[in-house]
């Protein structure tokens, strides 16, 4: 599986609820009006303020969205299909997109 981890800070001004709630309700069904869901399409939110946030202070993201495709081929398809002008301007309604990184990963699973 093709593996794609998404580091995403919320615009500034918004709110932790703010960005939960404008990510799920409306920037999903945007991606998923322009393109099949990837085989994987998960939102991780931060939790602020935990004691195992371990040095939380340096955590400069809100949110980790993780995506997976079969194969580069459907990924390379899926990226074409939201390279929409319209993800970019729903984006920067909620996220800060200068922050934004990506990262292709290969998984290694011991349990579960």
């Amino acid at each position: 599986m093709m593996k794609l981890l998404s580091y995403l800070t919320k615009r500034e001004g918004t709110t932790a609820e703010e960005l939960m709630e404008y990510y799920e309700e409306h920037h999903v069904p945007l991606i998923l009006s322009l393109a099949p869901s990837p085989t994987l399409y998960k939102r991780h939110y931060l939790t602020r303020g935990d004691a195992f946030n371990l040095r939380e202070d340096e955590i400069d993201f809100d949110v980790v969205t993780e995506m997976g495709w079969p194969d580069r081929e459907a990924f390379q398809a899926w990226m074409h299909a939201v390279s929409d002008e319209r993800v970019a301007v729903d984006e920067a309604r909620f996220l800060d997109r200068s922050r934004t990184r990506a990262l292709l990963v290969e998984d290694r699973v011991t349990a579960g």
